[in-house]
């Protein structure tokens, strides 16, 4: 079985509660969607407990927007101002400053844009409609709204699962599945077992930002 788990941000004793609440296989693979960090109060828990996880699992970590502004800011230096706003101080809280986050690079250096397993495509933030997967841009992977998530059959032949955007509850159309429900705002931490496209939740327990 194929599990995808919505944006963490943070939120570690959420995520522990919903991977207790999946019924894991050794041979099942993990899918997550990006977003392991920022906002929330624990991200250097969230990322050595994926380390961890993925020992005994096999997982696929996507990046995030907020894993690229990381990298961007750590490791080339640039956009330092853009992660601030967008929560990155609890993560340096976390990890106890900039350079201890240097230990964890390879972690997120490794994340990947997109994943593909039959007809899905796993990606954080959506894609440019009517553009090959072969000639997206990262930027969009990672960042786009509305543009790909009002669209119509954005990448024919796939159904698309993504993050980045909270909902309520999970969005489900004919081509495209969101599953970020807000945990880091008090939401839900959602997972998708896409074979049977079957939900797992479970409310916030960690506290907001």
């Amino acid at each position: 079985m194929v599990y995808a788990i919505g944006d963490v941000h943070g939120c570690f004793s959420s995520l522990r509660l919903l991977l207790e609440k999946l019924p894991l296989e050794e041979k099942d693979e993990l899918v997550f969607i990006g977003d392991y960090i920022d906002r929330g109060p624990n991200s250097k828990e969230v990322v050595s407990f994926l380390v961890e996880l993925s020992q005994h699992y096999k997982c696929t970590f996507l990046r995030g927007n907020h894993e690229e502004m990381l990298l961007n800011c750590v490791k080339h230096g640039s956009g330092c101002d853009i992660w601030y706003f967008n929560g990155a101080r609890s993560t340096v809280e976390s990890f106890g400053g900039v350079k201890r986050i240097y230990d964890f690079l390879e972690f997120f250096e490794n994340t990947v844009y997109y994943y593909e397993k039959g007809n899905y495509l796993f990606v954080h933030g959506g894609v440019r409609p009517g553009v090959p997967l072969e000639k997206q841009d990262p930027f969009d992977l990672v960042w786009i709204r509305e543009e790909f998530i009002y669209s119509e059959n954005p990448l024919p032949g796939r159904i698309v699962i993504f993050g980045h955007t909270p909902f309520t509850e999970p969005y489900v159309s004919r081509d495209k599945i969101g599953i970020d429900t807000g945990c880091v705002y008090g939401g839900k931490l959602t997972a998708l077992r896409i074979e049977d496209r079957t939900f797992f939740q479970v409310k916030c327990a960690d506290r907001r930002w």
